[in-house]
C-alpha cells in the first residue's frame, strides 16, 4: 500500500511512516456508509494488527461534524460540501478525500394542513433549518432563486431532529431538513414538500485535515479503502443497508428505505458534479456575508478537495473484486 500511496505524488518519508495510536471517526444517520463500516467492525478489523483503536463519534450536522474535525475530536468529518468550503475559507485546514452520496441533501416542506405551495410565500414565515448545513445552504439557494434572501424569512437555527420537531408542532412555518428525518415526518406526519431542486445539494464530502493527508497517508488510504468497500456493499446489499440505517438512527425501514430514493452512492471520487455546485453556490455566500467580503472562493474551492486517495481506493476494490 505504500507504493500506491507514494505513486500518488506524495514524498516518501525518509523513514516508516509514524501511526497514530487512535483513529477518530464521525458516524452520521445521513451517512450510510459510516453506519455500515461501524455495524461490521471493519476500520477495528483493519488497525487492530497494528493495535490502533477506533473511535467513532456520532454527528448530527454538519456543524457538528467541522466543530468535531477541527477541535481534534475526530479526524473525519461527514459534511455537506458547502460546509466544507466554508470552513476552508474561514481559516481550517479541511481537505475533502472522498464522496459517500451525491444525494439529493434537502428540500423544503411545511406541515401536513399548512396552506403554503411555493418558495415566495415563506416572506415573513419562520423557517427551521440548521446553520452551516447543507439543508441551510438549500434554504439560502432557494430563496435567492426566488427573489428573497435570508432577511426576508426568520431562520430559527435548530438541529436536524428539532427542526423537523418544531415543524410539526407548528412552531415554525417551514423547515429546511435533511434525511432520514424528511422521509420521516413525510411518512409519518404527512409532512409536504413545496421546494425539491436536486441540483442546490452540495453532496455527502468525506474530510480529513492538511496535517493528517501529510502525517498519516497510509493510514488515511486504509480508511477510504474502507469506505470504499461499504459503498460497494451498500450497492450490492441495499435492503440490508437499509435495515442497518434504520437499526442505528431508531428509524423505521420504510423511512429509511424513502430517504434511499434520495441517494446516490455510483460516486466516490469527487469531480466536477461535485465542484460545480460550490461553484454556483459561492456568489451567494458572499452576497449573504457567510464568509468575510473579498474572499476568493475559486481559490478555496481548489484547494478543498483531494481525489488522489479516493482514485486508489476505487481501483483497490475495483481489483480485489476482479473487476
Amino acid at each position: 500500500m505504500a507504493a500506491a500511496v507514494f505513486a500518488l505524488g506524495l514524498p516518501a518519508p525518509a523513514r516508516a511512516e509514524e501511526a497514530p495510536r487512535e483513529i477518530k471517526l464521525d458516524y452520521a444517520y445521513y451517512s450510510p456508509e459510516s453506519l455500515v463500516i461501524k455495524k461490521f467492525g471493519w476500520l477495528e478489523e483493519e488497525f487492530k494488527p497494528d493495535g490502533i483503536t477506533v473511535k467513532w463519534v456520532l454527528s448530527q450536522g454538519s456543524n457538528r461534524a467541522l466543530e468535531y474535525l477541527n477541535s481534534g475530536s475526530s479526524d473525519f468529518a461527514s459534511t455537506s460540501g458547502i460546509s466544507a468550503l466554508v470552513s476552508r475559507a474561514n481559516g481550517q485546514p479541511v481537505k475533502t478525500v472522498y464522496i459517500f452520496n451525491t444525494q439529493e441533501a434537502s428540500t423544503l416542506l411545511v406541515a401536513k394542513d399548512s396552506t403554503i405551495t411555493s418558495v415566495p410565500e415563506l416572506k415573513g414565515k419562520k423557517v427551521a433549518a440548521t446553520k452551516g448545513t447543507d439543508p441551510f445552504f438549500f434554504l439560502l439557494r432557494a430563496l435567492n432563486a426566488h427573489g428573497l434572501n435570508k432577511n426576508d424569512v426568520q431562520i430559527v437555527h435548530l438541529q436536524h431532529p428539532e427542526g423537523r420537531t418544531a415543524l410539526e408542532r407548528g412552531d415554525v412555518d417551514a423547515w429546511a431538513g435533511l434525511d432520514p428525518f424528511i422521509a420521516a415526518t413525510e411518512l409519518e406526519a404527512g409532512s409536504k414538500t413545496i421546494y425539491r431542486n436536486p441540483a442546490f445539494s452540495s453532496y455527502g464530502y468525506l474530510n480529513t485535515t492538511d496535517t493528517f493527508i501529510a502525517k498519516y497517508p497510509q493510514h488515511l488510504q486504509r480508511v477510504l479503502n474502507v469506505y470504499e468497500r461499504a459503498r460497494l456493499w451498500i450497492l450490492a446489499h441495499p435492503d440490508e443497508a437499509i435495515a442497518i440505517v434504520a437499526e442505528a438512527s431508531k428509524q423505521s425501514e420504510p423511512v429509511i428505505r424513502q430517504q434511499f430514493t434520495r441517494a446516490n452512492f455510483t460516486k466516490a471520487i469527487p469531480d466536477e458534479q461535485h465542484l460545480g455546485t460550490l461553484k454556483a453556490t459561492a456568489p451567494l455566500l458572499l452576497q449573504e456575508e457567510i464568509v468575510r467580503k473579498g474572499t476568493d472562493l475559486d481559490t478555496y474551492i481548489g484547494e478543498l478537495v483531494d481525489d488522489r486517495f479516493a482514485r486508489v481506493a476505487v481501483e483497490t476494490q475495483a481489483k480485489a473484486k476482479g473487476q
